[in-house]
């Protein structure tokens, strides 16, 4: 009995409490506690319906998906890329994360963690860290897509690293506010009208403010989107400055919460002021406007590009490019050549003049037209390339062999257009589809416009119906007669009648005579 009586003497409680853990037991605690709520997390049913949508959205446009204009990416374009697709799966976060850190409240054991030795703010810790893995995953999904666009054969240009931490970073934010909101408004159904709301608030600011620089880089993804891709040199992205303010505000906003959560230590008092500090410095940084030489240097590079391009040799012709796509210019001169290679007279045998061009003058988002050229044997070429402006560019190159300059080629409007259209997509791996491509109301039959860079080519429905027939002829048996006719074919007095009698296409009488009686432009 005595035995028994010291036992449990020892066993029971003597109110003097073991030694406080140390720091490693409670960073092993917090590290605990993270990776169970991120596996809980992962388990949540928005989260992983987001994340599937999201990798499954950029799986589908790298392998599956696309219209052939990521077949040659632009890189500093590419990166940016990587940025607006994460932000549903953002949202998803930041309303499941706000729900793991009220769970406790819902179901009333909240008063329990009175009795634990895991004080109230590292719980808030944890419930922030349980956030990485979905970061984490986000920059592996962000540096899989910029990889598979770099490594790309038709790959120009250069990505910037903190235009890629963006994604990643647009996930914790939303995670580290989900949190904050948790414990400044511990209510159940409070995440999703927040979402609503800072909707709803930002739209009214950008309208309010007009959409001014320093308001728009207040949020966390800056889309610029609207003109062909820029030169590097020319973009004028303050991309470091907007990294380093993403990065403090994540950090700032999760000593908020520590703080708010009871967290008081000097290491707290100090992070928190240097994440003020690099919030304050990259919002300063990100808020100036475009500097004025930048905007010289934009001017320059549109009004003349040519003391900034380098220009090489391929055939007869020459090419100019920015330094970036000097390496496009191979295939530029093997679509010139093989247009060449089928058009008659002079024009088979001309030197071309082939130059790169934009109009950044006006900003990353304004899409300029740009004005076709006047002097003879130019044609002008965009830095978009694969797709459609395949064919706009064979319908640009096709319009100044028969027309003679770009001005000319956008004031055809009689039977020359059947040669233009003709030499520009039967070059084509698809003639058909490509006739389809180029034209604005994607059809192979009635009137239409045949898209090009700078000057569009008005197709008449008779001469829809030539062009259509042609390509489905053998190439070589129409190339025979185009060059034997050239002259005619390319004289702005010949009726598209005749040029159908000159390529042996039939076409219906009625067609025919009102084509007779209008004369070469009254189609």
């Amino acid at each position: 009995m005595s035995a028994l009586t010291d036992t449990i003497t020892q066993a029971a409680p003597t109110g003097v409490e073991p030694p406080a853990r140390g720091r490693e037991s409670r960073s092993a605690a917090i590290l605990a506690l993270a990776r169970f709520e991120a596996r809980e997390l992962l388990l949540q049913i928005p989260v992983l319906v987001f994340l599937a949508l999201y990798v499954g959205y950029v799986g589908w446009r790298l392998f599956l998906g696309g219209d052939g204009m990521d077949d040659f990416p632009v890189l500093q374009d590419a990166d940016r890329a990587t940025q607006p697709t994460p932000i549903l799966l953002a949202v998803a976060v930041f309303i499941c994360v706000n729900r793991a850190v009220l769970r406790s409240r819902r179901q009333s054991t909240d008063q329990h963690f009175d009795i634990l030795p895991m004080e109230h703010w590292r719980r808030t810790v944890a419930h922030a860290l349980s956030v990485l893995p979905l970061g984490a995953v986000t920059a592996i999904v962000v540096g899989f897509q910029y990889t598979w666009a770099a490594l790309k054969p038709g790959a120009v240009g250069h990505g910037s690293p903190a235009e890629l931490v963006v994604g990643p970073l647009l996930v914790l934010l939303a995670g580290v506010l989900g949190v904050l909101l948790a414990r400044v408004i511990p209510v159940g159904f409070v995440a999703p009208p927040f979402v609503i709301g800072a909707f709803v608030l930002s739209t009214l600011v950008s309208a309010l403010t007009q959409g001014k620089h320093w308001v728009r880089w207040l949020g966390p993804v800056v889309e610029d989107e609207g003109a062909d891709p820029f030169p590097s040199e020319l973009l004028g992205r303050p991309a470091a400055w907007h990294a380093l303010y993403l990065t403090g505000l994540v950090v700032l906003l999760l000593c908020v919460a520590v703080l708010v959560s009871g967290g008081r230590t000097r290491l707290l008092t100090l992070v928190t002021a240097l994440a003020l500090a690099a919030t304050a410095v990259g919002v300063a940084g990100q808020s100036p406007d475009e500097s004025a030489s930048l905007i010289a240097a934009r001017t320059k590079a549109s009004v003349s590009p040519q003391k900034e391009q380098t220009c090489v040799r391929h055939g007869r012709s020459t090419y100019c490019a920015f330094p970036e796509w000097a390496g496009r210019t191979a295939d530029w001169a093997d679509a010139v050549d093989r247009i060449q290679s089928r058009a008659g007279g002079s024009a088979g045998g001309e030197r071309l003049t082939v130059r790169q061009w934009i109009d950044a003058r006006y900003g990353l988002q304004s899409d300029a037209a740009i004005s076709p050229s006047t002097t003879p044997g130019y044609v002008t070429v965009g830095t978009r390339w694969g797709g459609n402006r395949l064919p706009e560019f064979a319908v640009g190159v096709a319009s100044v062999l028969v027309a003679g300059t770009e001005k000319a080629a956008g004031q055809m409007c009689d039977a020359r257009v059947v040669t233009t259209m003709w030499l520009a997509l039967s070059t084509q791996p698809d003639p058909m589809q490509s006739l389809r491509d180029v034209r604005i109301d994607d059809s192979i039959k009635g009137p239409a416009t045949a898209l090009a860079l700078t000057s569009p080519v008005s197709m008449s429905a008779q001469q829809t119906t030539v062009v259509r027939e042609l390509l489905q002829k053998p190439h070589y048996s129409v190339a025979a007669k185009v060059k034997a006719h050239w002259t005619e074919l390319t004289s702005p007095k010949t009726s598209t009648a005749r040029v159908a009698e000159l390529l042996g296409v039939p076409v219906g009488g009625k067609a025919t005579a009102a084509d007779s009686e209008s004369g070469s432009c009254g189609e």
